[in-house]
């Protein structure tokens, strides 16, 4: 039995032409980059490309990226490295209640040293609220982080119009989108975001990698301290194999973003469709909100996330939740549970398929079937 990857939100594999990148760099591309010799001049023209296509993906300039260890450090830097640098400005930070733990926690920990923090609710589709944005913004707020596409559902924030709202007011603005890019094409001026966050690993390249755009006009407080890299934003020795891996997913993610997304479409509907022609109960959370094709948020009534997840393992098909799963417990999902009432079987009954390059129709097909011959078995 062969399993059926269908976690690509969780982390994609590496394409094939991204290793290839990689192995040549390791072997052609051992210098230190800040090194002026020859060998560190020849990796230093790896991360002046990587930069460079980093850079045009968003419609950004070149000096404007950040290369980081993932999303999670890209949010931190972002987060924290403004609020620090403009404290002075005001100590006020409004995020949702449905970002991914590396944005939630970061501001959490401002808030143990003296920041303030509103979060935003969700309507039931998944959508944040433009209204209580509206009304949650003070004269003192310096940050507004709100992701692009949620990482559980799939669902397309309005970071247009949020940045429309936002550009008269002295806050600055952040997004993480690392669920979205690859998936939809990305300008920050035209969403008139300040701060943009990227990951590598969602995208078909190496893991421990992703960057980090920040507009010229803000002054962000380095985290770490140490050598001159990354224009003092983020110190250390640049990672060249993994950052030239990095730039071969970027390209590929460009040139074949919309084939992808009408490729991921199509496995989706094709795994909703058989779960109808099986007759099985189920509800799409965030079904009438604008979503990205490769996500899907799926509830099951009558069955619990624990047994859904150790059935469909046992099955060969690899899916994952929201929720943090151990052994007798399962705490729900902070996303479903934003978007439903307190008690709504929904945080509990719902899994994220999510579809990608370990995908086709046929195995696409077969992982449909399974799913469904296991949720009517725990149903009947």
């Amino acid at each position: 039995m062969k399993a059926i990857y269908l976690d690509h939100a969780a982390t994609t594999p590496v394409h094939p032409q991204v290793a290839d990148a990689m192995t040549e760099s390791l072997q052609e591309n051992f210098g230190n980059p800040s090194s002026i010799h020859s060998f560190g001049r020849k990796a230093r023209q790896v991360l002046d490309k990587a930069r460079l296509v980093a850079a045009q993906s968003i419609h950004a300039t070149e000096k404007d990226i950040v290369f980081t260890s993932g999303g999670t450090e890209a949010d931190n830097i972002a987060i924290t490295g403004v609020a620090l640098a403009n404290q002075a400005k005001g100590k006020h930070i409004v995020t949702t209640k449905m970002e991914h733990h590396a944005t939630l926690h970061t501001v959490e920990n401002l808030e143990k040293q003296g920041f303030e923090a509103t979060y935003l609710d969700v309507d039931e589709h998944g959508a944040v609220d433009m209204e209580q944005l509206k009304h949650a913004l003070r004269d003192d707020t310096i940050l507004v982080t709100i992701m692009m596409v949620n990482n559980e559902t799939g669902v397309i924030q309005p970071i247009e119009k949020i940045g429309d709202l936002l550009a008269e007011h002295q806050t600055f603005f952040h997004t993480d989108a690392v669920q979205a890019y690859g998936m939809l094409p990305i300008d920050v001026g035209e969403l008139k975001v300040d701060l943009l966050t990227v990951s590598s690993h969602k995208i078909n390249g190496p893991k421990g990698l992703g960057f980090l755009y920040v507009h010229p006009d803000v002054t962000v407080h380095a985290l770490q301290h140490g050598g001159e890299q990354e224009r003092k934003r983020r110190p250390g020795t640049e990672n060249v194999a993994a950052i030239a891996g990095f730039t071969e997913a970027i390209q590929l993610s460009q040139t074949e973003r919309e084939q992808r997304y009408q490729q991921y479409q199509d496995y989706r509907d094709l795994f909703l469709q058989i779960l109808r022609d099986q007759d099985v109960d189920f509800s799409i959370n965030g079904e009438n909100s604008e979503r990205i094709p490769n996500i899907i948020n799926i509830s099951f009534p009558g069955t619990n996330v624990e047994a859904l997840l150790t059935n469909f393992d046992l099955s060969g098909v690899a899916a994952s939740s929201g929720s943090a799963c151990t052994a007798g417990s399962v705490e729900p999902s902070h996303v479903l549970s934003a978007m439903f009432t307190e008690n709504s079987s929904c945080t509990t009954n719902s899994i994220r398929f999510s579809f990608g390059l370990a995908n086709n129709q046929e195995n696409v097909s077969e992982a449909a079937e399974k799913v469904a011959k296991i949720v009517n078995r725990l149903t009947k």
